[in-house]
């Protein structure tokens, strides 16, 4: 490392520790040093904003106070206090992950490095942020902040989503927190790229390293972090059924692996290129054994995943037969855990991804 290098790696400590006790923001999860409450807010705050993530931290552990509450809680309870926040996956593996501690470890999350990174969800990042908040561990934790605070320091040319980018950052994180400070270390790393070095429109002028920033010095911040182009979300159509009867809804539970696991949906298919709208509508409702008929467009919405982005569809439908609508019309192997009949304010109770959330007072108006 060149010898300028190394005296900004030097400085970036020092004036960022200090930085942050003067500028802290006063966050709920920064009020403690118990692991459980802290490893709820990591896994809550990731792609999630802090400003989104307060009122459901609190809400959730108002709950789920303690890690042994949270994995005595059926599945279906924890999803409904995630829902709205989205990636379901990290609520799934933090329920996971809290049985595993009471079954393995007492209830005691272990400030054991190794066993850490064994429980479902908690990964590289999580360990090193449960390790140094709570344990004061001189741990490494390293997100999307850090990895664009840091390539901007140093000007890292390698993708920083590919392993190579992230070992360099990894190694000038290490190298560059004070002995025994990784705690407020690691939480002004947090703070500075979500107040300060911004993915656009950095505030360089405001910023605690900006005599120490390659970048800032350069004019290029906004180059970095390089990163490998993304791919656009796919397309997808779906077709969605609501399905009235004697003013209940019938809803079903999604597969517990997949897009959306375990959350509750309206009947829907992804429509094939050679059927219609109202074709595939009656298809997902056909799945039940149930036979409907398709009057009207009830709402469109689109809604962007990671990887997919839906044009969601959703129709009017009526029982052909009232006689079998409420009744066990369920196909072998299926039953009532995966299909039921609700009214709206039933629903209510039941965790629905967030694309049925946006027009849930356009089916309340349509439905009842």
């Amino acid at each position: 490392m060149e010898d300028r290098a190394r005296r900004r790696l030097l400085a970036v400590g020092p004036l960022l520790t200090g930085w942050y006790r003067r500028e802290s923001r006063d966050l709920p999860w920064r009020k403690t040093k118990d692991p459980y409450r802290i490893w709820v807010s990591e896994v809550m705050l990731q792609q999630t904003r802090v400003e989104t993530v307060v009122p459901y931290y609190e809400r959730f552990l108002h709950r789920f106070p303690t890690v042994d509450r949270l994995a005595e809680a059926p599945e279906e309870e924890v999803l409904k206090y995630w829902e709205g926040l989205g990636y379901y996956s990290r609520a799934k593996n933090l329920h996971r992950g809290a049985q595993m501690v009471v079954e393995r470890f007492g209830g005691e999350i272990p400030a054991d490095p190794g066993k850490l990174r064994g429980i479902p969800g908690i990964g590289e990042y999580t360990a090193g942020a449960i390790l140094s908040m709570a344990y004061d561990r001189d741990a490494t934790a390293v997100d999307g902040n850090a990895l664009r605070v840091f390539s901007r320091l140093f000007l890292i040319a390698d993708p920083v989503d590919r392993p190579a980018g992230r070992k360099k950052v990894r190694d000038l994180v290490e190298a560059a927190i004070p002995p025994g400070e990784a705690s407020v270390f690691n939480q002004a790393v947090m703070d500075l790229g979500a107040r300060l070095c911004l993915p656009k429109g950095p505030k360089c002028e405001e910023c605690p390293l900006r005599n120490h920033c390659a970048a800032a010095e350069e004019g290029v911040a906004e180059q970095y972090p390089v990163k490998t182009p993304k791919k656009r979300p796919v397309p997808v159509k779906m077709a969605a059924a609501l399905v009235v009867e004697n003013g209940r809804w019938l809803i079903r539970r999604r597969p517990e692996e997949g897009l959306l696991a375990g959350l509750w949906e309206l009947p829907s298919a992804e429509k094939a290129e050679e059927e219609t709208w109202e074709e595939a509508a009656a298809r997902a409702v056909g799945a039940s054994g149930l036979r409907v008929r398709v009057s009207k467009e009830v709402v469109r919405v689109e809604h962007i995943f990671s990887h997919r982005k839906w044009d969601l569809r959703i129709y009017r439908c009526t029982p052909v037969t009232g006689e079998n609508a409420a009744g066990p019309f369920f196909p072998p192997g299926d039953g009532p855990d995966r299909w039921t009949w609700a009214t709206p304010e039933e629903c209510a109770a039941y965790p629905f991804p967030t694309a049925y959330r946006k027009v849930w007072p356009s089916l309340i108006r349509e439905g009842v």
